[in-house]
């Protein structure tokens, strides 16, 4: 295949903020290698701040596929704008029908997706999806990267602006000065909530040990952590809803370290690089979706016939018991914490 001296370069995701993030060390190796060429990103809405504030993409296009933008019609407008950018490659992590789509229709000489990808052979070059390793490195084959010897260990990157950094500066200054910890009690997965009562024990162990918590999350966790944060008087203080992404991440960047569900607030601690400790409740860490950085822990209360019972997750347990939540005790935690997180 031919490389131009100047490549411009599409790069496909638009799944949720979570894969978002993971595919961000896919396009800082792109760039790396065409150091001279333009990447831009077709994404959801939702994570297009993600990608504006990532260093190595020049161009975000918003593709609002659920609500705004889901009739045919939008759909063949997209596929004409992207072909009229006139790409020379176009990478997919991202395995829909739509995505493949919009691959094949670039006019790219060059297109490269996973082989379980929808039409895959439209694709030039298939990756091998490998269900055993992670994301990141899955997303790495689609450049023939070599994962060997933990090389593919790439911390996402994103550039934070400077308002943002005085502004969360001045959020820290309000806590006053104890140790911070954060805490991200939410996802968009019911069944992967670890429960809101265990949450508020392993909370009680964080303020007893001189930690001032933080809640973070999206507009659909101001409920969950509106009601944690109630429990307590003080040294308990919830910004989910209130902080962006950009603004959750440098957050995280002032935290000692991070408690979360199998879910987006796990990678983005890998991007402020702080250690986190991620539970799982129908989920486990072998689906390729844990932290990756030093010092970074899982736990899971794997001794269940019934788990995992998705790849995803559910809006209920589909045996209504919960097990898997309800038997990853809080005193499990907090003497993990303990042992690895607490200085």
């Amino acid at each position: 295949m031919e490389i131009l001296e100047k490549e411009k370069i599409l790069v496909i995701q638009t799944a949720f903020l979570g894969d978002a993030v993971l595919t961000l060390p896919l396009i800082q190796e792109i760039k790396r290698a065409f150091p001279s060429s333009s990447i831009d990103v077709v994404c959801i809405p939702a994570t297009a701040e993600l990608f504006k504030h990532a260093p190595a993409v020049d161009e975000v296009i918003a593709y609002d596929k659920r609500r705004t933008q889901k009739s045919v019609g939008d759909f063949i407008r997209l596929l004409l704008r992207v072909r009229n950018k006139k790409y020379s490659r176009v990478y997919s992590p991202h395995r829909s029908f739509r995505s493949t789509m919009i691959s094949y229709f670039s006019g790219a000489k060059f297109t490269s997706g996973f082989d379980n990808s929808s039409l895959y052979w439209l694709y030039k070059f298939c990756a091998c999806y490998e269900k055993n390793i992670h994301e990141v490195a899955r997303n790495l084959r689609l450049i023939d990267f070599d994962i060997s010897d933990n090389k593919w260990r790439i911390l996402p990157l994103l550039e934070i602006p400077g308002e943002i950094t005085r502004k969360v500066e001045n959020l820290k200054r309000e806590l006053g000065g104890k140790k911070i910890a954060a805490v991200a009690p939410g996802s968009i997965w019911m069944t992967k909530i670890y429960p809101a009562l265990y949450f508020k024990e392993v909370i009680k162990f964080l303020v007893a040990s001189d930690y001032y918590v933080v809640l973070i999350g999206g507009r659909q966790d101001e409920e969950l952590s509106g009601g944690i944060e109630r429990e307590f008087n003080e040294h308990v203080k919830s910004f989910a809803g209130r902080l962006n992404i950009i603004e959750s991440v440098a957050l995280l960047k002032h935290a000692s370290f991070l408690i979360s569900n199998d879910s987006a607030p796990t990678h983005l601690a890998m991007i402020a690089d702080i250690p986190v400790l991620t539970l799982y409740c129908s989920t486990v860490p072998s689906f390729g979706f844990s932290p990756y950085n030093k010092k970074s822990k899982t736990l899971s209360f794997d001794d269940l016939n019934c788990k995992p019972c998705g790849i995803h997750g559910y809006k209920s347990c589909p045996i209504k018991t919960f097990e898997c939540g309800f038997k990853l005790l809080p005193e499990i935690v907090c003497d993990h914490l303990h042992n690895y997180f607490i200085t």
